[in-house]
């Protein structure tokens, strides 16, 4: 083993110490990154009511994909560097580093235009209804412009944090979730600029995190990272594509599975006593809460990856393993609490998004129990897809992300509603989950095993 990898921390540090340095700012950093869509969520739901609730909720899977970009190269990106530093590889590191950064740049500035040119049929396919059409047009066509800082930074913070800086990481998107906070109250009541002050108020915020990233890089950066290594190269987008299409398809699932939920509560929802709007208001709002214990979760995988990568690639397996038994402990540990939060206290924290009718709350409270009642193992599915990600297993990781929501939960919610209406949408998600766990587990012990021979 080279000395300059023997003796870096990532090799030689106390794990439990490691997990702690890396994982506690990217949990706060996709803590703040969800706050980005609750602290709308909240400001929408006491200044603008039930419709912009559901607006936010149609515009979600735009911002689903933007975080699969962001993921597919940043992920991508820095898991190669993690792997090559670890090899002693530095150069080429470096080099999968900066083709990752351009096409952040490149893929932000595509699709913000993609979404501005084809707004409204984009919406009509997410599933928007006559009511909820103008609030859905406003917050989208502005947050569009956003796109580009907002795959920049979710994606170029798990570079940052692979550059051994996960404090900065954590900066940037705090910054950005503060000034987004502050703004939202002032845009929505005190300019009286409703959803649209939402939206101004996500983009400014997003902004400053991306300028914050590209500072890092032109002036911070521990990498010897140079302008020529930032031209995309072909066979580096490959490798970052092979590493980073685990998470991708997972976010992009997600999307898939959220669209063909909105038209399916869009559709039962209108046969039933609670009509088409006030599900698809609560789904979201359900959705941006799930998002919190999610964020602790991925979180918590993602400042992992530096640890499970670089000792993958130097050959420290015992190291391997340690971190992620701790991991998986962890998140077991989280999905338990918010299990009980979910379970006892579901009106309390759909309140808290604004107010609605007795049927509102109803709905809310039985999708929190039903749909959510296998939160205290949904931890183990990201942290098994980062995982292997992280250690190279491309194909492993892509596997995972697909079983919960394409293999299971898709077919699911379109089947079950057949025969139980609107409640089928509410049973498919415990029965993906817990399947999807058990999944998950059999492919990492088996694995982790390998790592014996």
């Amino acid at each position: 083993m080279e000395e300059s990898v023997k003796n870096n921390p990532l090799a030689s540090e106390r794990i439990e110490r490691l997990i702690l340095k890396f994982s506690i700012p990217a949990i706060i950093s996709m803590l703040v990154s969800s706050l980005y869509n609750i602290v709308d969520q909240i400001f929408i739901g006491q200044g603008v009511g039930l419709l912009g609730n559901a607006a936010t909720n149609i515009a979600f899977p735009i911002s689903i994909i933007c975080t699969a970009t962001a993921l597919l190269l940043g992920i991508g990106s820095a898991s190669n560097f993690n792997l090559l530093s670890g090899a002693g590889e530095q150069e080429r590191a470096c080099r999968f580093a900066g083709t990752g950064l351009s096409m952040l740049i490149i893929c932000g500035v595509t699709i913000a235009v993609v979404v501005l040119i084809f707004l409204n049929p984009l919406l009509q396919i997410f599933g928007v209804t006559k009511d909820v059409l103008p609030y859905a047009q406003d917050y989208t066509g502005i947050t569009a412009f956003g796109i580009p800082f907002l795959i920049l930074t979710t994606g170029g913070n798990h570079l940052i944090r692979a550059d051994r800086s996960p404090t900065y990481s954590m900066t940037c998107m705090l910054t950005g979730a503060i000034i987004n906070t502050i703004l939202d109250p002032l845009f929505i009541f005190g300019f009286h600029w409703g959803i649209k002050g939402a939206a101004w108020a996500t983009v400014i915020g997003q902004i400053i995190s991306g300028c914050m990233v590209i500072i890092y890089f032109v002036c911070f950066k521990k990498m010897s990272l140079t302008v020529d290594m930032l031209k995309p190269s072909g066979t580096f987008v490959k490798g970052i594509l092979s590493l980073g299409m685990a998470s991708c398809i997972n976010q992009i699932a997600m999307a898939i599975v959220q669209i063909v939920m909105n038209n399916t509560l869009r559709y039962y929802g209108s046969l039933s006593v609670y009509g088409s709007d006030i599900p698809l208001a609560c789904v979201g709002v359900i959705a941006k809460v799930n998002m919190v214990f999610m964020a602790i979760c991925i979180g918590l995988a993602q400042g992992c990856q530096p640890i499970w990568g670089f000792n993958y690639g130097a050959g420290n397996y015992d190291r391997v393993r340690r971190a992620y038994k701790r991991a998986m402990q962890t998140a077991l540990a989280v999905g338990c609490v918010c299990f009980v939060c979910f379970q006892i206290f579901p009106r309390q924290i759909v309140s808290i998004f604004g107010n609605g009718s007795e049927e509102y709350f109803q709905f809310a409270e039985r999708y929190f129990k039903i749909y959510m009642f296998m939160t205290f193992v949904n931890g183990i599915h990201p942290t098994c897809s980062q995982f292997f990600t992280a250690i190279g297993k491309a194909k492993l990781g892509a596997v995972v992300s697909l079983t919960r929501q394409i293999l299971f939960l898709l077919p699911l919610i379109i089947i079950f509603p057949f025969f139980m209406g609107i409640d089928g949408v509410m049973y498919a998600g415990p029965i993906a989950d817990g399947t999807a766990a058990v999944v998950a587990i059999l492919l990492a012990v088996k694995e982790i095993r390998k790592m014996d021979d």
